[in-house]
This record gives structure tokens, C-alpha cells and sequence, in this order.
């Protein structure tokens, strides 16, 4: 039988293994009916293994060694565990560990051996942080370069923190695997059966994107941390009882942009907000901000905040208002959880919230295909089909937006009548385009990853069926987040904050920006443009009022 490791690579490796620590185990799962690759890779892994009296092997059966099969997580053959002495460590090859992938099975013996992942202190901690299971699939194939710089970082992070199991996937032994994670290149990057990216990343740029895969909320915690470390975050926590310049009230662009330009006029300031970014997290593409063609609206939204955190600014996030009142040297606002923030001014940019179904699918699918912006979107959807929720001018407007880009239109109502003005509904019932469903209620949004289609029922009952569809817009509606001043001032019909050209308010040291207001067109470049001119007019005020504190 000729051997699979030629003599030059023999004598290289066993000066290599010279220096093991704890001894290995590697254990091979293979099946009766042997296929060529479950040959190669045991005939391999019984000459690497000759090789060191610190290596053993372990030869099972996939189907008569079921209970251990169930043990180590393996379905599929060939397939390579590698142990150490007293622990799993979770490390896995699935396939022929030949070629440059040879190099990925010799370093995971070594790391398991020496029990040392070779990674910073520092990248070790962010991978201990992560505190969920974890499955993650290199796709590979052994003429690839790049694949092994994945597969050892994959390896190295189930060795360091025991929730992490981390495998090697040679593509060409399963392609029912390169199908369902529809791999194009590799390495990818599979993430708890999901695939997430492509290419070999830093090491530390990697688990940040695995993190932020598996735990947005930790990700965050853990780019606030580093960007601190790199002197680019410089914010402070909101201290209940210091009396601020200027509270902001918001978190979305109007309140993001009101903050920069008020600290950089030397003012202490503090932004308390729900959620960052406001109403544009839940766009999928943004086409009309200035500089950038196409961006996320989460992408968008964490560069916004990134621009803030780099200046000394007291932020709190996830903190809802529930009370704005006047007080004798500015304002009040109560948490929702009892505590009191104090400031000489106010700019209240707290925007709307977009009504939602609450049906199954509506929550997994928002930026997947459900959408609220069509003036936004709309671009998105050409030559697809397309469903709008609602009987209004907000949604036979968005209809009509759509008109020049989808090729198949359904307007769904839950009322028998449409509500949107006569010129908007006749315009759309001269459209072969539009196909109206009155008196349907939306019952779930269905799809896999995506969105695929809309379930609908007749609310009188009988009648029910499912709509394809790519995209879906809801409008339903959009409700002010303005109850917390409404003992302060008057609001207009809608709910909102009427608000002069220099976004003051009827109350004195009171400003408002964004889509809270009566501003006509609620647009991102204009909320921000707003918060910006919000922010000069209270610096305005504080001078003029001699109320300007000194910055900490």
C-alpha cells in the first residue's frame, strides 16, 4: 500500500510532535460499507499517528457505535474528532483532512496538546463572553489557501470556551451541505445552520462578526468596548440628579445629529433613548443619504451612533421617558423606572412608531422583506411582487410609489371600504398592476429565511389563501411617541409637536426634531438636519439665558 505522507513530510512532522504536551486522542467515524474517502483518511490518520507515541486513534462504526456517534454530534461520514486527554474540546473535521487542510488537522492537534489557543489575551476574553451555544461550519476544500486561516480560528474558539463547537466541512464529500448553505466560495462561514460570510477575516474582525450573528445585543457591548480601547468612544453614563445643558430625548438621526453639534458647543449633554436608530433599523436599504449609494438602515444607524460615542456625551439606551415636566431652572424628565433627569433645555426627538399586525412571521421578517418606507424601498422590489397592508392615503400612496417597479401589486384592507382619497384609489384601479383584497385580514407572513408569501383571510369568514409575495409594506399607520410632553404643550391633530423654523416649541428652552413633529416630510436627511438646527437654537437660548454650564 503505497503511504499517503512521504518520508521528507514524515521526518518534518515528527520534529513537530517532539514537543507535545497532554496526550490526543483522535477517534474516526467511518461506516461498513467503506467509502474511498473513509479509506484515505484512515489510512492517514494511522501513519500521522505512528508518528508520536502522544497520538492515538480510535476507529468506530457511524452505525454500530450509534450511542458514541450521538455523543460527539456526528451524523456523517468520514469524520474526525479530535480529544484531549480529560475534555472535548469540540473540534471536528468532516471529510478527507488532506491537502491544506493537512495543516489545519496538525495545528488542532497541537493547540489540543499544549492546551493553548495561541490567541491574545485580549481576543481570548471576547470569545469567553460568549455565553450560548454555538455551532459553527467552516466550508471548505482542500486546494484553498485561505480555508485553513478560518478552520484554525474556528478551532482555536472551541477551545477556548466550551459552549463553541467548531467543524471543518470538505465541500466536494457533502454538497447536500453546499446546497442548503448555498456556497458559492470559500471558506464559509456557517453560523448554527445558518450561513453568515465568506472569506478568511482577521481574527478579530471574524469572531466580531460571529458574534454579532449570534448575539447582537453582546456584539454591541463588545464594539463599545474596543472602540474605547481605541479612544473612540469617549461617552459617560446619565447621572439622575446632575443637572444637564442639554437632555435629548431620542435616538434616532434627529437625536444622534442634536448631539453632536451640541457638545462641539462645549455644552454638557445627555441622550436618552429606546432604540438606536429609530424607525430606520427596520429599513433594508437606504438609497438617498448623501455619500453613501446603498446602505442598511441598521448599518446606517450604527454609524450614527459611532459618530456620537466619539465625544463626551452622557448616553443611555433602551431607557424610555414617560414624563416630561417644567420645573424652575429647566426640566424634569421621569424614566419609565422611576428615576429624575435634570437639564436647563430640552430637544424632544423621541419620532413614531410604525403600528404593526402582531401576526406569526411579522417580527422575523421586518428588514427581510417586510418593509414600512416605500419612498425608501420601493427600488428594491423591481420586477417582483409586492403586498400593501392598509386602506389609506399612507398605503395607496406607497402603491402608487410602487408602480414603477413591481410587476404584481396586492392592496390588502381589512375594512370592505378604502379610506384614501378617490384621485389615489382611481388611480390605482387603472393599473392592470393592482390587485385589491377588501375585507381580507393578514393572518401570517410566511417564508424560510426570507419572505415569500402573505396568508390572508376574508373577515367574514370562508374565504382564505396564501399570496406570493417578495415584499411587503405596512401602512397601517405611525403614531407619534409624543405623550410625555403632552402636559407641556399643545399638539396638533395628528399627535405630533408643532415647532417653529428654528424647531423651538410654544414652551420656552423646549425644542423638538424629527418625526414627532409637524414637519411634512419625515425624511432621515431632514430629521438629522433638524436635530442639528434644533441643537444651535438651544445653544442659542442657554447664552442668551446665561444658563450654559461647563462641560465635565
Amino acid at each position: 500500500m503505497t503511504e499517503i505522507i512521504d518520508r521528507e513530510t514524515r521526518k518534518g512532522l515528527e520534529k513537530l510532535l517532539k514537543d507535545l504536551g497532554g496526550a490526543v486522542k483522535l477517534v474516526l467515524f467511518t461506516q461498513k460499507i467503506s467509502c474511498a474517502a473513509c479509506r484515505d483518511q484512515r489510512q492517514l490518520l494511522e501513519e500521522l499517528t505512528g508518528l508520536s507515541d502522544r497520538l492515538t486513534l480510535e476507529v468506530l462504526d457511524l452505525e454500530a457505535n450509534a450511542k458514541q456517534a450521538r455523543t460527539y454530534g456526528i451524523s456523517r461520514v468520514p469524520a474526525t474528532v479530535v480529544l484531549a486527554e480529560e475534555r472535548d474540546p469540540g473540534i471536528r473535521f468532516f471529510g478527507l483532512t488532506g491537502g491544506y487542510e493537512f495543516g489545519s488537522l496538525i495545528e488542532s492537534i497541537r493547540m489540543v496538546s499544549l492546551s493553548s489557543s495561541g490567541l491574545s489575551p485580549e481576543l481570548e476574553d471576547l470569545i469567553s463572553l460568549i455565553d450560548e451555544p454555538l455551532h459553527l461550519e467552516i466550508m471548505v476544500t482542500l486546494t484553498c489557501p485561505y480555508c485553513p486561516k478560518m478552520v484554525h480560528l474556528a478551532h482555536q474558539m472551541a477551545l477556548i470556551n466550551p459552549n463553541i463547537r467548531a467543524d471543518m466541512v470538505e465541500s466536494s464529500a457533502f454538497p447536500q451541505l453546499v446546497q442548503r448553505y448555498a456556497v458559492g466560495t470559500v471558506p464559509r462561514t456557517v453560523i448554527n445552520g445558518v450561513p453568515a460570510f465568506e472569506g478568511a477575516l482577521p481574527p478579530q474582525d471574524a469572531v466580531l462578526e460571529i458574534v454579532k450573528a449570534l448575539n447582537p445585543r453582546l456584539f454591541e457591548q463588545i464594539d463599545a468596548r474596543l472602540r474605547e480601547t481605541r479612544g473612540e468612544r469617549r461617552v459617560s453614563r446619565v447621572l439622575p440628579g446632575h443637572v444637564y445643558d442639554i437632555l435629548i430625548v431620542g435616538a434616532g438621526p434627529a437625536a444622534l445629529s442634536a448631539a453632536i453639534y451640541a457638545v462641539r458647543k462645549n455644552l454638557d449633554v445627555a441622550l436618552v433613548g429606546q432604540s438606536l436608530g429609530g424607525q430606520i433599523t427596520n429599513t433594508a436599504s437606504i438609497e438617498n443619504w448623501l455619500g453613501i449609494a446603498n446602505i442598511s438602515g441598521q448599518e446606517l444607524a450604527a454609524h450614527f451612533r459611532n459618530h456620537a460615542e466619539r465625544y463626551p456625551v452622557a448616553l443611555r439606551l433602551e431607557t424610555g421617558i414617560s414624563r416630561i415636566v417644567r420645573s424652575d431652572d429647566g426640566f424634569r424628565a421621569m424614566t419609565e423606572s422611576g428615576e429624575e433627569l435634570l437639564s436647563r433645555s430640552l430637544i424632544y426627538c423621541a419620532g413614531k412608531e410604525y403600528r404593526r399586525l402582531g401576526v406569526p412571521g411579522e417580527s422575523r421578517f421586518l428588514g427581510k422583506g417586510i418593509a414600512f418606507c416605500a419612498t425608501c424601498d420601493a427600488p428594491l422590489f423591481r420586477d417582483k411582487r409586492v403586498a400593501v397592508i392598509g386602506g389609506g392615503n399612507s398605503a395607496f400612496t406607497a402603491a402608487r410609489d410602487m408602480l414603477g417597479y413591481a410587476r404584481e401589486i396586492h392592496i390588502i384592507n381589512i375594512l370592505k371600504d378604502f379610506q384614501a382619497d378617490a384621485v389615489l384609489i382611481a388611480a390605482l384601479e387603472a393599473s392592470p398592476l393592482v390587485t385589491f383584497h377588501p375585507g381580507m385580514e393578514v393572518l401570517e407572513f410566511l417564508g424560510q429565511d426570507s419572505l415569500s408569501g402573505v396568508r390572508i383571510a376574508a373577515v367574514s369568514g370562508g374565504e382564505r389563501l396564501d399570496l406570493a409575495a417578495d415584499g411587503v409594506f405596512l401602512e397601517i399607520g405611525l403614531t407619534p411617541n409624543s405623550q410625555p410632553v403632552s402636559d407641556l404643550l399643545e399638539l396638533n391633530e395628528q399627535g405630533e409637536i408643532p415647532v417653529g423654523r428654528d424647531q423651538s416649541t410654544a414652551v420656552e428652552g423646549l425644542f423638538a426634531a424629527g418625526d414627532v413633529t409637524d414637519e411634512a416630510e419625515k425624511q432621515i436627511v431632514i430629521a438629522a438636519g433638524a436635530g442639528a438646527r434644533a441643537a444651535l437654537a438651544a445653544s442659542r437660548f442657554l447664552a442668551r439665558q446665561g444658563l450654559a454650564g461647563t462641560r465635565p
